[in-house]
């Protein structure tokens, strides 16, 4: 049976889970906190994740395909979700188990949705947790058990191509396991470095690294109610700032150039309409807002980390923006549903598909004008093919119908428009705050818990790029699986 592939990388994931549950736990040590709702989540993991294992011999994952992947992917991440709320439920702090899997999603998922009205207030433990739950999900659950516990090299690419976003997946190098490290090794650099800027701010080294967490993972969960604008200081907004732009772009990206010692790779037409973007996006917001913030320089300060924290999915705020013109507040809008780069931590639909969406459409209107012509679609000077150009648009039109149809069911509970489609935008596109209600002054405490579970499938579905979670519902894989 194929589905004990599965359930043989499930309790890898379980196992991994039940081992970083073991740092939170240190933190609580250290803090004089209480360690059980760790340590009793981590039996549990065992106790669930071992008679998994047993069944199945090594040498079956080698037969791992694409189907097995995708679905070991997305019940990886549910699985994670539903033991990672434990430490919330045991601790008392969110004793409501939906409350709990709707705040563990938003953290794994790196959406930074919250239904807490009190950060402040919660043990240190559990703010690790918290916020190191974006660490673990930012690079992938799966990308990283293959950096720790490689499975067969010929195989394992399927993981990686199911956990990854954008519409074109491939292996920095040969081997899928050295891949993974090499992107871990990334990601760790540019954690560790984040940390030590804020602290050269002033920023205290668990706010530090909780901050980081959120940063590089592009999630948003912060220690305070008022986010980064708590700190009221524009060193660290802007290293904060700088950091969320830097893990919006592709990390193959970062591998190139540290591999080829040249900047000359950073020549991507991505990354160009990535950055061009938020040129446009942080100066005209400015201009928008200077009148009410207290002239151009100070709004281009806010502008700049708003535009930064949207357009990379992460969710920080230094001030309420849904008190901004109409403006401003539509320019956000759009950014949460463009995002950042394919390769990155950020959500969003990826900059890469907006640039093959508008290129179809001027290559169909140059073949209209010249039917015999041979039109060509490229990114960054080589061709698509067919079949990435057919799941962009796939992808895209899969993405308008969810925001449709969660609208339409979110709506039956009598919440304003503004925050029920920006709710449904920034847990779809994993930006976490939206408008209205769900604004950076407010949460996401008032749905009911059906909206909530339907606002959690949405996390997971914008995390893992709809498909992973999607083929779970089709009784062809099941079937498929069983046999």
């Amino acid at each position: 049976m194929k589905s004990r592939i599965v359930l043989r990388i499930l309790s890898r994931v379980l196992i991994i889970e039940a081992g970083l549950l073991c740092l939170p736990m240190i933190c609580a040590g250290i803090y004089h906190e209480d360690t059980a709702p760790f340590l009793n989540t981590i039996v549990i993991l065992m106790l669930v994740a071992l008679p998994l294992a047993w069944p199945v011999k090594d040498q079956k994952i080698r037969s791992l395909r694409a189907v097995e992947g995708f679905v070991s992917v997305g019940l990886s991440w549910i699985l994670m979700s539903l033991f990672g709320a434990l430490p919330y439920v045991f601790s008392g702090t969110i004793p409501f188990y939906i409350d709990a899997f709707f705040e563990t999603v938003s953290g794994l998922t790196t959406t930074g949705a919250s239904i807490l009205t009190d950060v402040e207030s919660l043990p240190r433990s559990i703010l690790f947790w918290r916020s190191f739950s974006h660490f673990i999900g930012g690079m992938g659950v799966l990308v990283f058990m293959m950096a720790v516990m490689p499975l067969d090299e010929a195989h394992s690419l399927h993981l990686m191509r199911a956990e990854m976003t954008g519409p074109v997946k491939g292996k920095l190098v040969p081997r899928a396991s050295d891949t993974a490290k090499i992107l871990y090794r990334l990601y760790i650099i540019l954690t560790g470095t984040e940390v030590v800027f804020l602290c050269l701010g002033g920023m205290p080294l668990f706010d530090s690294l909780c901050t980081a967490f959120g940063t590089t993972a592009t999630g948003g969960f912060g220690v305070y109610n008022a986010s980064i604008g708590y700190y009221d200081n524009a060193y660290l907004e802007m290293v904060v700032a700088v950091f969320m732009v830097l893990s919006g772009v592709n990390f193959n990206l970062y591998y190139l150039v540290w591999l080829r010692r040249s900047f000359k790779n950073f020549k991507s037409e991505e990354l160009m309409v990535y950055l061009c973007i938020i040129g446009f996006a942080t100066f005209t917001i400015a201009c928008n807002i200077a009148n009410r913030v207290g002239g151009f320089l100070h709004g281009l300060r806010l502008s700049f980390f708003q535009v930064a924290s949207i357009m990379t999915s992460t969710g920080f705020s230094s001030v309420n923006f849904d008190m901004w013109p109409s403006f401003s507040k539509v320019l956000l809008v759009l950014l949460m549903i463009i995002g950042a780069c394919a390769g990155s931590t950020g959500g969003g639909t990826k900059v890469s598909r907006l640039i093959i969406m508008v290129k179809t459409a001027f290559t169909e209107l140059r073949q209209q004008a010249s039917p015999r012509s041979v039109q060509r679609i490229t990114l960054d000077g080589n061709r698509l093919d067919e079949l990435t150009i057919k799941t962009t648009h796939i992808y895209l039109m899969m993405y308008a119908s969810l925001v449709v149809l969660s609208c339409l069911f979110l709506s039956i509970q009598g919440i304003d428009l503004i925050s029920t489609f920006t709710s449904t935008i920034a847990c779809l596109s994993n930006i976490g705050p939206g408008l209205g209600a769900v604004g950076p002054a407010g949460n996401f405490a008032f749905w009911n818990p059906a909206a909530k579970l339907v606002l959690s499938g949405l996390m997971l579905l914008g995390r893992l790029d709809i498909y992973a979670v999607v083929m779970l519902f089709s009784r062809h894989v099941w079937k498929s699986l069983l046999r």
